[in-house]
């Protein structure tokens, strides 16, 4: 793999190292600095050229996070990089992906035009809010799932009387994939949203009483609308109450409401940096998925054969 090159934003490092050490490499040594102005400077310290470079860098708030993935990726065209690949394990402005107002920006498209025009020739990503959103790139997408993480866990985990939650319509999907591969029974909630970050649970659709639930989300941010549908499946005569989800932003006071909650655990990954999630929380590394995905990519072997969920 001598003409392999793996890079790190400072997004999240300590998943990029884990990445590294699974690929038995060293993180590539770049300088990545803010001037008093608060502009960020990036400049490779080994020679790139004709290499196969991958940069590990989310594009989560604030937009320096966006802004220093697109100067790695301008800097490694500029240092004749044979190819680039952004590798986001959570990409941000996901859930801006349509207009659903007049005279809003269809934000997940802008940032994948940016990542395009600054020069990457793919991109490797997890668990898009939407999937359609491949769509917003002119260049190939590799799409990988946590379910390789958490379906191996859960079936360990052999939860009796088992159903499977979609905390709303757009997550039926994912929850109906999980539902069927641990062969449980698929139960919906459905929701109204009057206004962002404000979620009222309306009605569940399903027979939860008396049943252990696992609620499927592919993230959870404010927690609303997790924590109201715990206490909805609660009130209805759930069991145990669990809940998976990728991608633990868990902003503002997220992880208080978690605690507070009747929810007995719930399972994330380490897409987002890691924080003091509390004792309610653990945190699953994806990776194995990502250096096998950087791994076959650079061998141009299928990726999407190995990661593949949306099929079920």
């Amino acid at each position: 793999m001598s003409n392999l090159e793996i890079f790190s934003g400072r997004s999240n490092q300590t998943l990029a190292n884990a990445i590294a050490k699974k690929l038995e490499m060293r993180l590539g040594k770049c300088d990545i600095e803010n001037f008093a102005d608060g502009e960020i400077w990036v400049k490779y310290n080994s020679n790139i050229r004709g290499k196969d470079v991958f940069i590990i860098q989310s594009t989560n708030p604030p937009s320096d996070n966006l802004m220093e993935l697109l100067i790695l990726i301008d800097a490694a065209k500029r240092a004749s990089a044979r190819r680039v690949t952004a590798v986001i394990p959570y990409f941000g402005y996901a859930r801006q992906d349509r207009k659903d107002q007049p005279r809003v920006s269809i934000t997940a498209k802008l940032v994948a035009n940016l990542i395009t025009h600054a020069g990457a020739d793919r991109v490797i990503t997890m668990d898009l809010h939407a999937p359609q959103i491949q769509g917003f790139f002119d260049i190939p997408v590799d799409h990988l799932y946590s379910s390789a993480v958490f379906m191996p866990f859960l079936r360990k985990k052999k939860i009796p009387n088992l159903a499977v939650v979609s905390p709303d319509v757009g997550g039926i999907k994912l929850a109906r994939a999980y539902a069927k591969r641990l062969q449980v029974e698929l139960i919906l909630i459905d929701k109204r949203r009057p206004k962002p970050n404000v979620v009222e649970v309306m009605n569940i659709i399903g027979d939860v009483k008396g049943k252990n639930i696992l609620i499927v989300d592919d993230l959870v941010d404010t927690a609303g609308t997790f924590t109201n549908a715990v206490k909805a499946l609660n009130a209805e005569g759930a069991k145990e109450i669990y809940g998976v989800c990728t991608h633990a932003v868990l902003s503002q006071n997220a992880i208080e409401k978690i605690t507070n909650s009747a929810v007995k655990k719930l399972y994330v990954t380490d897409t987002f940096p890691s924080k003091n999630v509390g004792e309610k929380i653990t945190t699953l590394t994806v990776a194995n998925i990502f250096s096998e995905a950087i791994l076959r990519c650079y061998n141009n072997q299928s990726i999407s054969s190995l990661f593949d969920i949306s099929k079920d």
